[in-house]
C-alpha cells in the first residue's frame, strides 16, 4: 500500500509518498514567501500553491520512481490551517485522486506521528511547536490530549512577528537563532499561566526595547531563552503529571538547537528519553500527511469531506493506537 500526501495548510505546498511499512519514498515541497514586512497573505499563498502544485507532484513521483497508477490512495491536510490554502490543497487532491480513495487528516497529528515513526518513541509527551501551533500533547483515552498550549500566538508566528518588524527575511526563526549566539541575557516578560503560555507580550516588549536602541543580538538571545524556558517548564510539568518517560519534540521550531538543548537537559535530569523529529520532517511537508493517511486508512477511519480550518488536535479520535 502506498499513500500520496498533500500538505497545504499555510506557507508550504508539499507532496510526499510513503509506503505502508513507513518507508518515505519522496518528500518535495515549495514555500510561499510573503513580501517584506508582511506575514502570510492567505489568498496569495493559495495562488502560490496552485502555481507550483503540478511541478511538486511531478518531482515527488519522479523521486519515488513511481507514477500515479502506483498510488493506492491520497491523503490531504484537512485542518487546521488557512482556509484558502486548505481549499486549494483539497481541490488538487480531488483532481489527483480520481477514482482512488481520498482521506483528510489532521495536520497537527501528522507532525506527531511522523516524529514517532522517525524516532521510534512509543508513548511520549509531545511538545509540538510550529508557526501557528504550540501545544503539549499526550495520548490518553483514545485521543491526543492537550495538557497546555499558547493562549494567543504560536511560537513560530511570534518569532516571525519580531523578525518582520525588524526587516528579517521570512521565516525569521533561523536568523534569530544565529544572532542569539552572539547575545547576552536581558529580562523579558515570562508568562506561564498554569499549563498555558502567552508570547504576544514578550514580542511587544522586545520590539519596544529594539526601538530604544537595544542590541539585536541581546534581544534574540533573550527571546529564545525566555520562550524556550517557558516551553520547558510546562513540558516537564506534563511529564510529571502523566508519568511518561519519553519526550518528542516536533514541528517547525523543533529544528532550533537551543530548544533541543534545554529540553535535553530537562530530560536527563528526569531520567527520561528525549527525541527530536529529523529536520527534514520538522516543518510542514507532504510526507507527514502521507504517513498519517496510512495510519488512518489501516485503522478504518472515515473522514468528513471538505476542510476544517479550526479543527483541534484533541477533537480527533485516534483509532490506530
Amino acid at each position: 500500500m502506498i499513500c500520496l500526501g498533500i500538505e497545504s495548510t499555510a506557507h508550504t505546498f508539499g507532496i510526499g509518498i510513503v509506503s505502508e511499512k513507513g518507508k518515505i519514498l519522496s518528500n518535495v515541497w515549495d514555500m510561499y514567501r510573503p513580501p517584506e514586512g508582511w506575514g502570510i497573505k492567505p489568498v496569495e499563498a493559495a495562488q502560490h500553491h496552485k502555481a507550483v502544485s503540478k511541478s511538486v507532484l511531478e518531482k515527488s513521483l519522479s523521486d519515488a520512481k513511481l507514477s500515479l497508477k502506483d498510488i493506492d490512495f491520497i491523503s490531504f491536510s484537512q485542518g487546521p490551517g488557512l482556509p484558502p490554502c486548505l481549499r486549494e490543497g483539497l481541490e488538487f487532491a480531488k483532481g489527483v485522486s480520481k477514482s482512488k480513495p481520498l482521506a483528510g487528516v489532521n495536520h497537527c497529528i501528522a507532525h506527531v506521528e511522523i516524529g514517532k515513526l522517525c524516532t521510534g518513541v512509543k508513548d511520549p509527551v509531545t511538545l509540538y511547536v510550529s508557526g501557528a501551533n504550540t501545544q503539549v500533547l499526550a495520548f490518553a483515552e483514545g485521543r491526543y490530549r492537550c495538557f497546555g498550549e499558547t493562549m494567543d500566538v504560536g511560537i513560530g508566528n511570534a518569532l516571525d512577528k519580531f523578525g518582520r518588524e525588524i526587516k528579517m527575511e521570512f521565516p525569521a526563526g533561523p536568523k534569530i537563532e544565529t544572532l542569539a549566539a552572539k547575545g547576552h541575557y536581558l529580562e523579558l516578560p515570562y508568562v506561564v499561566k498554569g499549563m498555558d503560555l502567552s508570547f504576544s507580550g514578550i514580542i511587544t516588549e522586545a520590539l519596544t526595547r529594539f526601538r530604544k536602541g537595544e542590541s539585536l543580538e541581546n534581544l534574540c538571545f533573550s527571546l529564545q531563552e525566555t520562550m524556550f524556558a517557558m516551553l520547558t517548564e510546562v513540558t516537564e510539568r506534563a511529564m510529571a503529571h502523566t508519568g511518561k518517560t519519553e519526550l518528542l519534540l516536533t514541528g517547525g521550531v523543533a529544528a532550533n538547537s537551543r530548544l533541543q538543548e534545554m529540553l535535553g537537559i530537562m530530560c536527563r535530569e528526569r531520567g527520561a528519553q528525549f527525541h527530536t523529529v529529523p529536520r527534514e520532517f520538522a516543518g510542514d511537508c507532504g510526507a507527514n500527511i502521507a504517513w498519517l493517511g496510512i495510519l488512518a486508512h489501516k485503522s478504518g477511519m472515515k473522514t468528513k469531506s471538505g476542510i476544517l480550518p479550526r479543527q483541534r488536535t484533541d477533537e480527533v479520535d485516534v483509532k490506530w493506537l
